[in-house]
């Protein structure tokens, strides 16, 4: 079967997001180097001098509290009462895909890849800051976590490209069957679903 325009603007998509990977890489370690700090088994460490001199920006609790916004004060409960349903789609997703992914041969998701909490190393934040920072991470990094474990699974079981152009989607939509091509989606079940549903794995299983 000959390989459609459509396909070959997927892959070259995918060369060209590899290659802006490799220099995001790039310009992250060149950061490093300007702010002084380095990785260690995932841990942040800053050189000593340039810790001190970041403690010397951060506000104190007292003047930050009472330095807020009304409003800010005033919405704060609501803010991190989304904890309790977060903490329960975290618990749920994760459960989910140790369960039916290994039923199914899907690989599971690094939930240490979205789920990233480091910000609350920064000399310069103070205790509500650094909670703060704690719970966007958290609560941003369950939601990527989730995205993928649905995309993963809307790989398995519908690897279909919708009529409408999608926003923003997840890493596995690119690999999917094209809307109204009823042949290649009843071949794919045919052959047991052994195409296609493993494009959202490609990059995660060379780690």
């Amino acid at each position: 079967m000959h390989r459609s325009v459509l396909e070959d603007l997927q892959d070259r998509l995918r060369a060209t997001r590899q290659e802006l990977e490799q220099e995001l890489d790039r310009q992250l370690e060149a950061r490093r180097e300007q702010f002084r700090y380095q990785l260690h088994r995932g841990k942040v460490r800053f050189d000593r001098e340039f810790q001190a001199l970041q403690i010397t920006y951060r506000v104190g609790l007292w003047r930050y509290i009472t330095g807020a916004r009304i409003a800010t004060v005033l919405t704060a409960p609501l803010i991190y009462s989304l904890a309790i349903p977060l903490a329960l789609l975290d618990l749920s997703v994760t459960i989910y895909q140790h369960i039916c992914f290994r039923i199914y041969g899907i690989d599971l998701v690094r939930r240490a890849d979205h789920v990233i909490i480091d910000r609350h190393m920064l000399a310069y934040l103070n205790l509500i800051e650094k909670f703060n920072c704690v719970y966007c991470g958290y609560g941003n990094g369950v939601i990527a976590y989730a995205r993928e474990i649905a995309g993963r699974t809307e790989a398995y079981w519908c690897p279909i490209k919708h009529a409408q152009r999608v926003a923003d989607p997840h890493a596995s939509f690119a690999g999917f069957m094209e809307f109204g091509d009823a042949e290649t989606y009843r071949d794919w079940l045919a052959k047991g679903r052994k195409h296609k549903s493993a494009g959202p794995s490609e990059t995660e299983s060379g780690r």
